[in-house]
């Protein structure tokens, strides 16, 4: 399961294979050398901090590991669990009800497959980008593995659908009763208030597979 602890020993491990600290990993990255210290996994208050997709991406690409190997310093013993999860193009995500009540995929036309490690609680399913709408951030092709269960905090990337079918990869400034205020992904800056009674549904994103 991609428990907090684990992803953290994950980025440790992997820094640790390539001679650096978790510091220099973080620099090799692009990163501000500080993104991985101790101090900032955990909140002054408590909160577990989970790195960004990002930031793992950036620092498989700056260490040549794949994906799978990542996962494999998460879970070391070799027992990381699969599992098919539900798929669904951008498109087809914003036309109609897909998720029911309870968060789940409904069993609606649209729907494909596709495998990726176990997330454990979380109910999980993808989306997968079409066209360059959020480029340059995520591009054609790319899939986007979210989660309607997992509680989006601020700073955290969402994707958002609207009442009038949109769909929008954000990061999410404040949720209120009344409003979920949104800054855009791809456009750096432009900010957006959307009112409660518009937005569909909210899912976390967990990872980009790009």
């Amino acid at each position: 399961m991609l428990s907090h602890e684990r992803v953290w020993a994950a980025i440790d491990a992997l820094a640790s294979r390539h001679g650096m600290t978790a510091s220099g990993l973080a620099r090799k990255a692009g990163l501000d050398a500080t993104s991985f210290n101790k101090s900032k996994r955990v909140s002054p208050e408590g909160r577990e901090r989970w790195p960004s997709t990002e930031s793992i991406s950036k620092i498989l690409r700056a260490t040549g590991a794949t994906l799978e190997d990542f996962l494999r310093l998460v879970e070391p013993s070799g027992s990381l669990r699969r599992s098919m999860i539900p798929m669904i193009a951008m498109p087809q995500a914003g036309a109609g009800k897909i998720l029911s009540d309870e968060g789940l995929p409904t069993s609606g036309p649209g729907w494909d497959e596709i495998e990726f490690p176990d997330f454990g609680q979380e109910k999980v399913f993808a989306l997968e980008i079409t066209g360059d709408t959020m480029a340059p951030l995520y591009r054609d092709g790319d899939i986007l593995i979210v989660s309607p269960t997992a509680t989006p905090r601020k700073g955290d990337r969402i994707v958002v659908c609207t009442t009038s079918g949109e769909i929008l990869a954000q990061e999410l400034k404040r949720r209120s009763a009344k409003t979920v205020d949104v800054t855009s992904l791809s456009r750096p800056g432009e900010e957006r208030s959307i009112p409660t009674e518009e937005v569909v549904w909210i899912a976390r994103i967990m990872w980009a597979r790009q």
